[in-house]
């Protein structure tokens, strides 16, 4: 951070970016499941596809003797299993959303950091050449005082001579 302020380079990064660059397969697939699985769109298909279920296993094979009859045993069991596989993919999904606020927070800090180090650099800047100046008042001042002082005893001097 220090070399980035003395060299005068850019600290700000894309969150994004920096992730993606090292981010593997397996973490992108978490993220794409959890951004399905969190839908309205997945909602709406899984409810249709459960629909569906009961309406074949009920009516349409209830004559020909149904697949998953009514209690639907074994569709508690592929709602158990996929449930089962989804809250871990989800669960990887929010970690890492973790890990990019936590990147992102450093990011902040160091950027925040730099434009602190930047401000007192301009307050010392601001500082020296305000001093510059109340020096220069200051001489200018004094070269005033001694001119008026000189002028004054001079005059004192022919005030006092006969």
């Amino acid at each position: 951070m220090i070399l980035h302020v003395a060299k005068r380079r850019y600290v700000s990064r894309d969150v994004n970016r920096v992730l993606v660059e090292h981010q593997t397969f397996g973490e992108r697939l978490a993220d794409r499941v959890a951004q399905l699985g969190g839908s309205w769109g997945f909602i709406l298909v899984f409810t249709g596809m459960l629909v569906a279920w009961v309406v074949v296993n009920t009516v349409v094979l209830a004559r020909a003797g149904a697949f998953d009859p009514y209690p639907y045993i074994f569709l508690n069991l592929i709602l158990s299993m996929v449930a089962a596989l989804q809250a871990p993919v989800i669960l990887m999904s929010q970690n890492r959303q973790a890990a990019r606020d936590r990147m992102s927070a450093g990011l902040d800090y160091e950027i925040n950091l730099k434009a602190e180090v930047e401000i007192m650099a301009s307050h010392d800047k601001l500082d020296r050449i305000r001093m510059a100046r109340l020096e220069g008042m200051l001489a200018d001042q004094s070269t005033r005082i001694e001119a008026f002082a000189k002028a004054v005893g001079a005059g004192a001097e022919k005030a006092t001579r006969p």
